[in-house]
């Protein structure tokens, strides 16, 4: 039988805060390449098909894994934070956000689906009676200040539609309800398994539109349709996977801010892929997202022992 994060160790130990760490970096920098693949991907793929081939190409990599892994079915417990997250954050959010980034610019796109790590951090301390440190806050604050100017600098001439901006809120809420659901099923099964059957519940869920997933894919250059392969093997199996190690040993809304380091990162990359020079609004946003993450993952310095203040009956005891 696996060992589920409950039962391999303390996961507050400085070695799983270190690997959780690891996990995290490597889920933010797939997360913020998935922007340049969906790029190509999204002009020839529509919102629903191209969720569900992120999904379906995803699914297939880490049922192949969970196999040579023999790690089997997760525990009962787990199932319906898996379910839950499976509907809401594999499903829900990727068909929203892909429709809504048809139908508003990217930077508007980024601000509003920005709101999600608040929305994490808030339920986190209403269901999961998570704590939110003034360090998180302050950190959160910086960093979607940071996000808003991003997104400033990335609007331009674009456009943004009510309904656009709908389907992104939508994205967003569906995104923090899948972490925040996510985070007990943890607790019982691995993050292999939580990942894995999370990714299939998404999939199913949007089973609707295979027939114009077969449609468009018979059309599709081969540039789109590798992009979005790639998006169902790294952004979403490889990524969500660390994420989800990650998430089992940490809060849901340190993790959700840790997030904000993802808009830095898409401009970083656009500018090294894609040949997109960020102007000052864009270096200044993108500096403060990655401050912001920063303060958020700090912790205080613990109090330094003074022996002159020592209790007075502790004092020659020894």
């Amino acid at each position: 039988m696996t060992n589920s994060p409950a039962t391999s160790g303390s996961p507050t130990s400085p070695r799983h805060a270190r690997l959780a760490l690891v996990a995290a970096s490597v889920t933010v920098v797939l997360w913020a390449s998935a922007f340049v693949s969906i790029r190509s991907a999204g002009a020839a793929y529509s919102p629903g098909a191209l969720a569900l081939g992120r999904l379906l190409s995803g699914a297939v990599v880490l049922a192949a894994v969970l196999l040579i892994r023999r790690e089997g079915l997760p525990p009962r417990a787990a199932w319906p934070g898996i379910a839950v997250s499976g509907v809401l954050w594999f499903g829900a959010y990727m068909v929203a956000l892909n429709w809504g980034e048809q139908e508003v610019d990217a930077g508007t796109a980024a601000m509003v689906v920005n709101i999600g790590p608040i929305l994490i951090a808030l339920l986190g301390a209403r269901f999961l009676g998570e704590k939110l440190p003034p360090r998180l806050i302050a950190g959160m604050a910086v960093s979607f200040a940071g996000a808003v100017a991003v997104g400033l600098s990335m609007s331009g001439e674009g456009h943004a539609s009510v309904l656009g901006v709908l389907l992104c809120l939508v994205a967003a809420v569906a995104y923090a309800g899948g972490v925040v659901a996510q985070k007990p099923a943890l607790a019982h099964g691995s993050a292999l398994q939580v990942t894995t059957f999370g990714c299939l519940v998404g999939a199913v869920a949007c089973l609707p539109f295979a027939g114009q997933l077969v449609d468009e894919a018979a059309r599709a250059p081969l540039s789109a349709t590798l992009n979005m392969v790639y998006l169902g093997v790294f952004p979403t199996a490889l990524a969500f996977t660390t994420w989800a190690y990650a998430l089992a040993r940490t809060t849901a809304g340190r993790m959700g801010a840790t997030t904000y380091a993802v808009p830095a990162l898409v401009v970083l990359m656009a500018w090294v892929f894609l040949g997109e020079l960020p102007g000052l609004l864009t270096l200044a946003g993108g500096a403060l997202c990655l401050a912001g993450v920063a303060v958020s993952r700090s912790r205080p310095k613990p109090p330094s022992k003074d022996p002159s203040k020592a209790p007075a009956d502790s004092v020659g005891t020894r």
